[in-house]
């Protein structure tokens, strides 16, 4: 797989030196989302759990300068309109399997982000563990701007996690947009960058994910996610079992042996 383009849904996908690297590409529509490319998105997700030797990491990014612009206003917020309550609750149970499966997939997912990031696209970049932005992007929770809660997709859950609950509540509440240096300010982001270096940066960082030990990634991502439902004494203790299981590991031993002849480690995964 490596360094081939392929299409699925409304995106385009490729491996290179582990890294999958996934591209929304509907440009012309700022990258906004359709019922197949939600459904082609969690399948993606999903399948990384059975990648696991072919794919370490995982930059996400959007196409023609930006992220991701919502869903789209056409082909699914009208229809919306029009559903029944039955086929509501199905719509809203699915996008939540998206940001389900990024949480629940091995692999550190860095998101890449320019131009717009804007109400699906703003939880998609929230799911991600790593955010790379530009100064020229936006990112908006624009849910009340159409009449609907902050609450979606688990927003009301993991911003506050990230930004501050006093900070979350003013993006659920207002919808508004915020430049990349307050993002940055606000810790949503890691970094800025230009917006010429920013797939690269991002991608750099992921090849750097992906050389390190990913069964340790794996465990950091699983409990950075489910300690949010544990109270302390628990999670140093779930921590202690994960960190005894580690130090069974051959990439365990690997850093030690380099260490000792003083040599840089090679991790391998096991």
């Amino acid at each position: 797989m490596s360094g081939q383009q392929e299409h699925a849904g409304q995106f385009t996908w490729s491996v290179d030196d582990a890294v999958e690297t996934i591209t929304l590409d509907r440009p012309e529509r700022k990258n906004a989302l359709t019922f197949e490319g939600y459904h082609a998105l969690i399948q993606a997700f999903r399948s990384l759990e059975h990648l696991k030797d072919k794919v370490k990491a995982v930059v996400i990014t959007g196409a023609g300068g930006n992220f991701c612009s919502g869903g789209d206003v056409h082909e699914i917020i009208g229809p919306l309109t029009k559903s029944k309550p039955d086929e509501l609750l199905r719509f809203t149970q699915m996008t939540g399997e998206l940001v389900k499966a990024m949480r629940a997939c091995p692999q550190p997912i860095v998101a890449a982000i320019d131009g717009a990031c804007a109400g699906a696209g703003a939880i998609l970049a929230m799911a991600s563990d790593m955010r790379f932005g530009t100064a020229r992007s936006k990112v908006a929770f624009l849910f009340v701007r159409v009449g609907l809660a902050g609450a979606d997709m688990g927003a009301c859950s993991i911003l506050p996690r990230i930004i501050g609950a006093g900070r979350a509540a003013e993006l659920l509440f207002t919808g508004r947009s915020i430049p990349g240096d307050e993002a940055l300010a606000w810790g949503f982001y890691n970094r800025l960058c230009e917006p010429g270096a920013l797939l690269a940066e991002a991608a750099g960082c992921a090849r750097e994910l992906a050389a390190g030990p990913t069964l340790a990634h794996a465990v950091t991502k699983k409990m950075l996610h489910r300690e949010w439902s544990m109270d302390i004494d628990d999670a140093i203790d779930e921590e202690a079992r994960e960190q005894a299981l580690l130090m069974e590991t051959n990439d365990f031993r690997r850093a030690f042996e380099a260490f000792a002849a003083k040599r840089s480690v090679r991790f391998e995964g096991d």
